[in-house]
């Protein structure tokens, strides 16, 4: 979602008038900020829903008010929180003013559903994963808000309520996934949550990925901790200090579990303690050497029995859940839900049929166990029977876009966007309709996860569509024609490496030419019926294996090791000058900077460039429009635990680099940058948490 904001670029052609004023200072006055340097100058401008609702996002958590099972709240990934009093017919968005978006867990205090508890920090660790900013609170149902502390966590795994004592609460801090520290294990509250004690901590490296706690017995506390990281380079997802650990007293003392369960490096471990019987604890373990499985105990984890070997990834699922009802069923997250009905021996998949994959979280209606709503990557899905047949929620429509593009369609332009697992899709800018845009006006254009769009400037029908590792499509929406074009390595070549979310540019001289990037750059004149590379390896061509994280250097066997990670070493960016035919910019995943001045035949190389962190990610970089000299190129050092802006321009052709963004947030990476297409001095950025523009070449920004 948070690429989707520079839609809102088009909104500002009309404040171009502002740029022109100039405040006079008196002497005698401290200065005031410019009129049109103050953020409250453009407080009229909005941002228009242009859709789709055709697709949905990927959902976290839920929280049902057990006194009206109609009102709820929904937790996204990347959308805020969400609330419905109508049993999903309708949701308002109640998290907007915050400082997250990205969202681990919602729940509500059982002895009083009015109040509310956020935890920020999506709580997977997958490659796409955003960061938050602690613990919330509400007391009044939504309406207003207060962050309550453990900003340093980034991710929250869940809160814990004691339903004796509302003033009592436990936090499952999962801590930061990029990097070492911050808030990490089991927090508690004995004020509501305004001060907190950290009462089980593991160490730098390891967090509490789950805490549940005895239905008879609120001192009774069962924690699962989970050690990981994640790099640019790779992703660690288990290692020796994975454990489970138990409590009897609210937390003051704390014994780690064996007794059957896996020793060695351990992966995520999904936790739940039966309501039924609660001496019945399961367990679901992520790990090597066949150890990995589904473990139950009857008598309070004090000894364990593997059930089966079914386990799920780590990095985005492995949440277990014990049906309100049924002693023997759980349910656990996976790409198809798994659910057994006899303590997980067997296994089977719960039904998807009409439901979108990619599952997250489930709510089992305590009255009537036949009634399920599920979260996963599509949104909401609920059923009455029992997965036999789901009811979309069409009306969340929190899609998270990775990149949008627009095309010269007439009457009205077209934007074009790859998501976050709902395709890449199109559709128009605005129609002729009173009631606007419908999901009718919106077309798939590629599928699995959507990356860069790019259309043809002279023929609006024929779209370049991409999803993960370079899959590029050439698709002719009149005739219907879907046509694979990625390029292939020659004959005896070793094979390419494709980022997750590849560049791709069209040219602007030649409406047939486009480029692409792996750790090569690729060109076709005809296209992509034919392809040619036009540069050498551009990556530093360093073993990402040879890198330290957590520590230590880890051996090939570590539990999930470069899983689900891009293969290291390979561009992130491309742009064509649109002075200059043969004039080309390409940033990499490694730092590395480099431009053409001949169409690819030399290249120059560029490092270590002022201000920047070593090996910093090039997330953009962009050619002006106005000065073939000029060029400016956005840095994202976030996947390393370094969440500050990163934005340098030239106007020497690469020569030397002034850093641009000093007046930017100091939290918020940077993901984008434009030109305005009249004053050269207009320029926008795109950060982790909003939208900016600078009236002044980059000395000055201001947020919308």
């Amino acid at each position: 979602m948070r690429y989707s904001l520079s839609l809102t670029f088009c909104l500002f052609l009309t404040i171009s008038s502002l740029f022109a004023q100039k405040k006079e200072e008196s002497k005698d006055k401290k200065p005031e900020k410019p009129t049109l340097l103050n953020p409250a100058t453009y407080n009229g401008l909005n941002c228009r829903s242009l859709g789709p609702a055709v697709t949905s996002g990927r959902i976290s958590d839920f929280a049902v008010n057990p006194r009206n099972q109609a009102e709820y709240y929904v937790a996204v990934a990347s959308g805020g929180v969400w609330k419905t009093v109508n049993a999903g017919t309708s949701y308002s968005p109640i998290f907007d003013a915050q400082g997250s978006y990205s969202i681990g867990c919602v729940v509500l205090d059982p002895s009083n559903p009015n109040v509310v508890w956020v935890g920020t920090g999506e709580n997977n660790n997958q490659r796409s994963v955003a960061y938050g900013d602690g613990v919330y609170k509400s007391e009044n149902g939504g309406k207003t808000w207060k962050n309550m502390g453990l900003k340093s966590s980034e991710h929250i795994a869940n809160v814990v309520v004691d339903p004796t004592n509302p003033n009592t609460v436990y936090v499952a801090a999962y801590g930061p996934v990029w990097s070492d520290g911050g808030d990490r294990g089991v927090y508690k509250s004995t004020d509501g949550g305004e001060t907190w004690i950290c009462v089980k901590s593991v160490s730098a490296y390891t967090g509490c990925n789950n805490l549940v706690m005895d239905p008879r017995d609120p001192k009774v506390l069962y924690a699962a901790f989970h050690q990981r990281q994640r790099k640019v380079f790779t992703y660690i997802g288990g290692g020796p200090e994975s454990a489970l650990f138990k409590s009897m007293d609210g937390g003051a003392t704390w014994k780690k579990l064996e007794g059957g369960l896996p020793t060695g490096d351990i992966g995520r471990i999904g936790i739940d303690v039966s309501p039924v019987n609660p001496d019945y604890v399961y367990a679901v373990i992520d790990a090597g050497d066949k150890k990995g499985g589904i473990y139950r105990s009857t008598d309070r984890g004090a000894s364990w029995a593997k059930m089966s070997d079914t386990y799920t990834s780590g990095n985005y699922y492995q949440e277990l859940t014990c049906d309100p009802k049924n002693l023997h069923r759980i349910f656990i997250t996976d790409t198809y839900y798994k659910v057994s009905d006899d303590g997980g021996k067997t296994v089977r998949n719960l039904g998807e049929i009409n439901k979108h994959i990619d599952n997250h979280c489930i709510w089992i209606d305590p009255d009537n166990t036949e009634h399920l709503r599920v979260g996963c990557d599509g949104g909401i899905y609920e059923t009455w029977d029992f997965a036999k047949t789901w009811e979309f929620k069409h009306n969340l429509s929190v899609t998270q876009f990775y990149k949008v593009s627009t095309d010269n369609a007439l009457p009205f332009y077209h934007i074009h966007g790859g998501t976050q697992d709902n395709l890449s899709l199109g559709g128009p800018s605005r129609n002729i309709s009173a009631n606007g845009i419908p999901n009718s006006d919106w077309y798939v254009t590629s599928t699995g996860d959507g990356f860069e769009t790019q259309v043809d400037p002279t023929n609006p029908d024929i779209i370049y569509a991409q999803s993960q590792y370079g899959g590029l499509v050439r698709f002719d929406r009149k005739s219907g024609e879907y046509l694979p074009i990625q390029p292939q390595p020659g004959e005896n070549e070793p094979g390419l490496r494709w980022n997750w979310d590849a560049p791709l540019t069209i040219s602007s001289h030649v409406s047939t030419r486009l480029y692409i990037g792996a750790n090569k750059v690729f060109r076709t004149d005809d296209r992509g019926s034919s392809w040619r590379a036009i540069s050498p390896d551009l990556s530093r061509g360093v073993d990402r294996n040879k890198f330290e994280i957590m520590g230590k250097v880890w051996s090939v066997d570590a539990v999930a090791k470069n899983g689900s990670t891009d293969i290291y070493g390979q561009t992130t960016s491309i742009a064509e000058s649109t002075l200059d035919a043969n004039l080309l910019w390409v940033g990499t995943d490694d730092g590395l900077l480099w431009v053409t001045r001949n169409g690819g035949t030399t290249w120059d190389k560029m490092d270590n460039l002022p201000g920047v962190p070593e090996r910093s990610y090039v997330h953009q970089v962009i050619a002006s429009q106005f000065d073939k000299n000029t060029a400016y190129v956005c840095f994202n050092h976030h996947r390393y635990g370094d969440f500050k802006p990163y934005l340098l321009k030239t106007v020497d052709g690469g020569k030397t680099w002034k850093p641009i963004a000093a007046t930017l947030p100091e939290r918020g990476s940077v993901y984008t940058i434009a030109e305005d297409h009249i004053d050269r001095n207009l320029l926008f950025c795109g950060t982790e948490f909003g939208v900016f523009f600078s009236p002044d070449g980059g000395d000055n920004w201001v947020p919308l």
